[in-house]
């Protein structure tokens, strides 16, 4: 391993932007650096994702690391503290926009796993780096990487400051759809308004029950965007789009949460007016080319805390660092649960202050990309057999 390569990767990351569809620049570096690292291979898929493979003996699963190419907006750069596209170093910390999410664990998961070129023979099973476009917009690189990868376990590099995650509550977005009927908004009688449809339903809202988690507490909803089909002041609108950000827990989906909604839009109708909640779908673009439809979704995942996966993967993490590891929850939704929901065992492990992410305060100590490099060497080299022996003991 070498940290400092891997830091002043990291730099040259965050010096490429790499919003939702224009990841090509960033593919390209993290490709050409898995091959000068010496990975046995290294491609890009057709969505656009980087994959890099360290072959094994065939002694033990596959694992997958994987982390994600795309970014959000940096937003008004005036107000960071340092040029969100800049990469400085200050007070031992890199800062700027994806330096927790995602290029921090990006950079030490690709060093990381490479450290397994230079220790006496290949893992006991193939290990692969993957990094996934637009996981920021729906989750089309992790998709389409379900059609043609499928690892037994995977380390999903989400900040978690260098502990153990186990899952998450899912996320669905949600469209109230209220059909009314325009009018000039001189003559409201003539009207049927449908902001008094979507004000009453807001109103209802809080009276959900909504579904209980043991360990992830309840699902919620949160309004979030307003729309309606016009643009002028002195125009009532005909139809409106609320959109709900619905956090649900493991068990419950989004068909879920449209069948709880229904009643309540129907309480909040006004007479004339229609309106149903649906989970729209979005056709995204890559930048390759590659066009897929998909639905608002990113499903919810639980792994039992003494689950083989988990408990080797904390295992071996003590036995690095010489103490133990906490083990929890994200508490936003990531790609891990395309993952988990195609059958795979995923297990969080990443640097970074998760509350960092997507805010101008963006940055990630390069202690905890050290302590990373060794974290993710250490589940390279080990995870799959030490899960294969706990499963099968």
């Amino acid at each position: 391993m070498n940290p400092e390569r891997c830091i002043a990767f990291l730099q040259e990351l965050i010096h490429t932007p790499s919003l939702p569809g224009q990841e090509g620049e960033l593919a390209a570096l993290v490709l050409a650096e898995m091959q000068q690292l010496g990975y046995d291979a290294a491609w890009q898929d057709d969505a656009g994702n980087v994959i890099g493979l360290i072959r094994g003996r065939g002694e033990a699963p596959a694992v997958m690391f994987n982390t994600h190419l795309d970014h959000v907006d940096p937003g008004d750069p005036r107000a960071w503290s340092h040029q969100p596209y800049g990469g400085a170093i200050a007070a031992g910390k890199v800062w700027g926009r994806g330096a927790c999410d995602i290029k921090g664990p990006l950079a030490a998961q690709l060093y990381g796993v490479a450290a397994l070129r230079v220790t006496d023979g290949p893992p006991p099973g193939d290990v692969y780096v993957t990094a996934t476009v637009q996981e920021e917009v729906g989750g089309l690189g992790a998709r389409f990487l379900l059609s043609h990868l499928g690892p037994t376990l995977v380390v999903v590099g989400e900040p978690s400051a260098n502990t153990l995650r186990r899952g998450h509550r899912g996320r669905t977005e949600l469209a109230l759809h209220v059909k009314g009927r325009a009018a000039h908004a001189s003559a409201p009688e003539r009207a049927i308004n449908p902001h008094f449809v979507v004000s009453n339903f807001v109103q209802r809202l809080p009276t959900l029950t909504m579904r209980q988690h043991a360990e992830l507490g309840a699902s919620s909803v949160a309004p979030t965007l307003i729309r309606t089909d016009q643009t002028s002041a002195n125009v009532i609108p005909g139809e409106m789009w609320l959109t709900l950000d619905w956090r649900n827990v493991p068990g419950e989906s989004g068909e879920d949460a449209c069948t709880v909604l229904q009643p309540l839009v129907e309480a909040s109708l006004i007479p004339g007016a229609k309106a149903e909640v649906e989970i729209p779908v979005v056709e995204r673009r890559s930048f390759t080319g590659l066009t897929m439809r998909i639905p608002a979704d990113n499903p919810a995942y639980s792994l039992p805390a003494d689950h083989p996966a988990i408990t080797a993967a904390a295992a071996i993490l003590e036995q690095t660092f010489g103490q133990s590891v906490p083990i929890g929850h994200w508490r936003f939704a990531t790609d891990g649960g395309h993952f988990a929901q195609a059958g795979m065992l995923v297990v969080g492990y990443g640097p970074g202050d998760e509350s960092l992410a997507h805010t101008v305060r963006e940055h990630i100590a390069i202690e905890g990309i050290e302590v990373a490099l060794r974290g993710n060497a250490a589940l390279a080299r080990g995870l799959a057999m030490e899960y294969d022996q706990r499963r099968s003991g």
